[in-house]
């Protein structure tokens, strides 16, 4: 059975362990469309990018 040659520090040890927590995100309702989407994400609604409640691009503008 291989062995490591040298000890692993705690906090490499810790850093593999943590994945098996990972969950999906929170989701966030927008203030100006009432869209749900995920935190710090731009989202598209009716043609128009938002990001925090402001619109980004506006792609209907641009068509």
């Amino acid at each position: 059975m291989p062995n490591p040659k040298r000890k692993h520090s705690k906090t490499r040890r810790d850093k593999r362990r943590t994945h098996y927590k990972a969950t999906a995100g929170n989701i966030a309702m927008c203030p100006t469309t009432g869209e749900p989407h995920l935190f710090h994400r731009a989202y598209w609604h009716e043609g128009k990018m938002y990001y925090k409640g402001k619109v980004v691009i506006d792609s209907t503008a641009t068509a």
